[in-house]
Order: C-alpha cells, then structure tokens, then sequence
C-alpha cells in the first residue's frame, strides 16, 4: 500500500496544474464571445484547430516515443542526454519545414488569405510547442515542474486576453497571446532542464537525427490522421457552414474538451509507469496493476462527471452568452459520450503501444481517421452541427473494439510476445 502514496501525491500535484490548464478557456471563452462575438471567436477556433494540427508535425511522436524511452532510460544520464538533444533536432528540422510551407499557404490560398494575420499570429503556438519539454518531464516523472510551467503559461495567456482584448476586431490576437504564454513559459523550463541535468545541446549529430527520423516515421504518420480527427471538424465546419457553424461546435467541444484534454493528460501521466512495468516486471499481474488501478478510477471519475454535465447542460451553455441556447444544449446532452469512449479507448492505447504494437496502432489509426473524416464529409450537409458528433462516436466505438482485439492475450489471458 505504500507503493501507492507517492503515485497519489504525483498525481495531485499533477491534477491541479492541469485543471487550471482546463480550467482556463472557461474563463476567457465567455469573455470573447461577448466582446469579438460568435463569428471571430469561430475564426480563432479554426485558425488554432489548424496550427494543433501542425503541432503533430513538430513534436513527431516526441510526446509518445519521447516519453517511453525517457521512462525506461531515465537513469542513464548519457543515453538521457542523446534522446533529449537529437529529440529536439528532429523537432527544429520539423518546425522549418511546417514554416516554409505553411507561411505561403496562408498567403496564398483564399480560405487563409482572408484572415492570414490571425493564421500568421497563431504560429506562435507552434514556436511555444518546439521549445515544449513537457514529453520529457512526463518520462523521468517530474510533476512538480509541469505543474508550475502550466500555471505560468495559462497565467499569461489570461492577463493578455483581458488586458488586451476590448473591442472586436481584437479577435486576431487571441491565439498570439496562448502562443506567447507558451514560449515564455517553455523557454523558462528549458533553462532549467539544461541546467539540472547538465545537457550538451552541442552533442547533436545529424546522423541520430536522421535515423530518428526514419525510425519514428510510421508512427508520426499515425499521429497526422490523430489529429486530422481531432482538428478537422471545426475547420470543415468553417469551410461548409461558415464561421458562426464553426463558433458554434467550438461552445460545445470547449466543454467536452475539457474531459478530452484531461483524458489525453492523464494518458501522458500514466503512460510512462505503464511501459516501464511492462518493460521490467516479470510478474503478468504487475504489469497491469497501476494500469487498472489508474484509468479504473479514472473511468468512473469520467461518468459521474458526464452525468453532471447532462443534467447541468442549460446553465453550462448559458454560461457562454449565445444567441441560441436550445440546439446546443441538444448537442451538448448527446457529446457526452464522446468523453466516456475515450476512456476506454485510451487506457487501451496505452497497453497497444507499451506492447509494442506500433504497427497495429498506426493501421488502425489511419483507416478510422479516414472513416471518420468521410461520414463526417458526407454527413454535414443533412446533420449541420451533430455531422461531427455523430462521426466520433462511430469512430470511438470500432477503434475500442480493434484494440479489445489487438491486446485481448495480454488483458485476459498469458502475455503474447509483441
């Protein structure tokens, strides 16, 4: 039982940096819409659904392969610091490239043309997550930090926004500001790491670049179709509805993104203890232990809190001052579900690719982000606002029951060689 006070006290720490993180749109998002109206606030939303997106292709796997050899090499400080300099060439190499070919996108196509300020201010965003070194924190389990740097650039984004944000043309500088409170704070916490563990970034070499490269290539490639399923939909939205369709999926996915992003964080959090117990524990009842322990109360965590949002639906969409409340408090009641597939369909991902099952996850991935980008294509013109909902539940439901299947040896009988 002592094992476990520590996990409890890390995750605590860990908890209230990230609702904090969650927390904060709640803050701004009401104030936003009132001053700049649905409309802009649908085009800042679609401008930073496309820089998440570019986002994959900077970290290219960091936060999962970053992560999981962090963890099982945590206490070998040279091999420390080969994945931290050569994971951080690759992402330079990766940032270059999203620049060189973003930059004359939004310039040149008419879709970007029309606001290539807000999508140009909204590349600071994708600055803020090269110098991000969350993926290695997350390896060698450092909450302490994570916490503070979340606090820091959550804080500066807050003050930016109701500080600067008055009158509504002053839409464009909305994800400046989030981008802004991501390189100060991350700059800062480089720092640190850099000199609490004494790292020569001069010891990178182009040759372990490369073959990081061509290493994590398939699974940075599954990572794309991830987060065309997670950033898509509010810019198709955008593009076939208009921008106030767009403002409108973004009230109802700011709340259940909360749930979504908490999922995802509490992933990065349990993700690390799990592929070292899988790596390390001989005994096949330990290796799953702080797996079921975890995402089991973790699980019930998300129904209770689904069932609340249900109930509460009205007020929650009220809260954030739109010009119709009924069809989204609707489409609110029906979007719970979406939280309570992830997590099922996450704590699965994680045995998946601690396994080693990297080609399977990659498979799977591409063809149910496909599936799910072509109901949702074809589903927009009858369904408006649910095209998207109705998509991912779909989605949700068939990639539980393909990991179910991929991992059922190791879950309900003797361990598989992966």
């Amino acid at each position: 039982m002592k094992n476990i006070f520590p996990h409890i006290k890390n995750l605590s720490i860990y908890g209230f940096g990230q609702l904090f993180n969650l927390v904060t749109p709640l803050l701004v998002v009401p104030y936003i819409i009132a001053v700049c109206g649905e409309e802009n606030f649908g085009k800042t939303a679609i401008a930073m659904a496309v820089s998440f997106f570019l986002i994959v292709f900077v970290d290219y796997g960091s936060d999962l392969i970053g992560t999981k050899e962090i963890a099982i090499h945590k206490g070998n400080q040279t091999k420390l610091n080969q994945i931290f300099c050569t994971t951080f060439g690759v992402k330079f190499i990766m940032l270059l490239l999203v620049f060189l070919i973003s930059v004359p996108v939004f310039f040149l196509v008419p879709f970007f043309k029309r606001e290539y300020v807000l999508f140009l201010f909204s590349l600071t965003v994708i600055v803020g997550q090269f110098l991000n070194p969350m993926w290695f924190l997350q390896g060698i389990e450092n909450v302490k930090w994570i916490t503070v740097i979340n606090l820091l650039s959550k804080s500066i984004y807050l003050i930016a926004v109701f500080g600067f944000i008055h009158k509504e043309e002053d839409y464009i500088y909305v994800n400046l500001f989030w981008g802004l409170g991501m390189i100060i704070s991350h700059i800062v916490l480089l720092i640190l790491i850099l000199k609490k563990h004494s790292f020569n970034i001069m010891s990178i070499t182009f040759s372990n670049v490369l073959s990081q490269l061509k290493e994590d290539f398939s699974l940075f490639w599954s990572q794309i179709f991830t987060s065309l399923q997670m950033y898509a939909p509010v810019a198709l939205l955008g593009f076939f509805g208009g921008n106030l369709l767009a403002g409108q999926y973004k009230i109802i996915d700011q709340v259940i993104v909360i749930f979504k992003t908490y999922i995802f964080l509490f992933f990065n959090f349990v993700f690390p203890k799990v592929c070292f117990d899988v790596e390390n524990n001989t005994n096949t009842n330990n290796k799953l232990q702080n797996w079921r322990l975890f995402n089991g109360v973790n699980f019930v965590f998300i129904i209770i809190s689904m069932v609340l949002v249900y109930i509460f639906a009205n007020p929650i969409i009220n809260y954030f001052n739109p010009k119709e409340t009924k069809p989204l408090v609707d489409a609110l009641r029906f979007a719970v579900f979406i939280p309570i597939l992830l997590a099922v369909s996450i704590p699965l991902k994680q045995l998946v690719l601690a396994y080693n099952f990297k080609r399977f996850y990659v498979q799977i991935t591409m063809v149910m982000v496909v599936f799910n980008l072509v109901a949702l294509f074809f589903m927009i013109q009858y369904f408006k606002l649910y095209s998207v909902l109705y998509a991912l539940v779909a989605s949700d439901l068939l990639v539980i029951l393909f990991y179910l299947y991929c991992i059922r040896k190791q879950i309900f009988l003797k361990p598989l060689d992966a």
